[in-house]
């Protein structure tokens, strides 16, 4: 099949890949750095080709409850935002995770606590991975590193969504959806989906079946209880047959860097530089958060004498990493937050500095 190249922000190929993934609805509200996703969608109106619903809600709230009840009849549907936005739906993920259903969300991280700025971060990371929401439950996070990665990994997030029937979300930064690249699309590739295959949906019946209830409440402790169990069996299942990483030069290395996200991408460039300077340094990039690839993390460490941990906070993956590791090798940390982006050159300096730690 042809391919065609487009120069493209990492928002816009968010739209252009929920498009041609066959995505039956977008629900959302504009928030910088994220605007572009529905500012896309508005100017490519899918709903003239393919059928698909785009729709800018009164508020984050309306738009997560939008998801809630397009998901529920089995349509492949998502909803976008940046930082504060998520905070706002998390009463909806958590429902829409009670319910079993599938769906995808996607960060366009920016600075925070609060209302913070409008420049990238990362510091979403407990969020997505930890707390989104009350209750227990997880979902499914991945993480790209670049503008054809985030165009990439809709595709797939949905796919997993609907495979394990939970939400799914690209977690990204301000740099990766505001940076241009360029992308490869197949020409003509548009998915399509049959909601009337999801035994679960409520989408009509016609007397043929039992009703479907789409639903997150349950008065009896027991049965509560009973469902949560059985969702974080689920999840088991689902933390051993999906995690992920990039290994880069770590087969002898003694400084592994651990980084995901656009800052994996500084890492790499620092990782080169220091190989240049005779420093046994590799790279570890989780492209799925959550589940953390454990394994993976523990091969690229295997002959590391010490790990730095980067990223754009106060440091949030670095305890998955110690997690991971078993705390057995020392693990540092190097960040910049409130929207600062951390230089190739000052990540270059904390390998150095570890690297003579560790000839000392």
């Amino acid at each position: 099949m042809a391919e065609e190249v487009v120069l493209m922000k990492g928002n816009e190929a968010i739209a252009h890949a929920a498009i041609r993934c066959g995505a039956d609805g977008y629900f959302g509200y504009p928030i910088t750095p994220q605007s572009e996703v529905l500012e896309t969608l508005a100017e490519l109106k899918p709903w003239e080709t393919t059928g698909m619903v785009v729709l800018q809600a009164e508020s984050e709230v309306a738009a997560i409850n939008m998801v809630y009840g397009g998901a529920g009849s089995g349509k492949m549907v998502l909803t976008s935002s940046s930082s504060p936005g998520v905070s706002l739906k998390q009463e909806g993920i958590s429902y829409i995770a009670g319910a079993e259903l599938p769906c995808l969300i996607v960060n366009v991280m920016r600075g925070g606590p609060g209302l913070g700025g409008i420049q990238p971060s990362q510091s979403d990371y407990w969020q997505a991975t930890r707390a989104l929401g009350h209750g227990d439950f997880q979902i499914l996070v991945f993480a790209p590193s670049t503008v054809q990665e985030m165009a990439d990994l809709m595709g797939r997030a949905f796919d997993e969504a609907d495979k394990y029937r939970m939400p799914a979300m690209i977690l990204a930064d301000g740099l990766l959806g505001q940076m241009m690249e360029p992308v490869t699309f197949k020409v003509g590739e548009i998915q399509h989906h049959d909601a009337s295959e999801k035994p679960w949906a409520t989408n009509g019946h016609g007397n043929k079946r039992k009703h479907n209830i789409v639903n997150s409440l349950y008065l009896q402790a027991e049965e509560l209880e009973r469902l949560n169990i059985e969702r974080f069996e689920r999840y088991e299942t689902v933390k051993k047959e999906l995690h992920e990483a990039e290994l880069y030069k770590t087969e002898d290395a003694d400084i592994v860097v651990a980084a995901y996200g656009s800052v994996a991408r500084l890492a790499k460039a620092a990782v080169d530089r220091a190989r240049e300077a005779g420093i046994k340094a590799g790279l570890v990039r989780p492209v799925t958060l959550w589940p953390f690839p454990v394994q993976e993390v523990r091969e690229a460490c295997r002959n590391a004498k010490r790990v730095l941990c980067v990223e754009m906070s106060m440091g949030q993956m670095i305890d998955d990493v110690k997690l991971a590791l078993d705390c057995r090798i020392p693990v540092e940390f190097y960040g910049r937050t409130g929207g600062v982006v951390p230089k190739p050159t000052a990540i270059f300096e904390q390998i150095k500095l570890l690297s003579e730690k560790e000839a000392e």
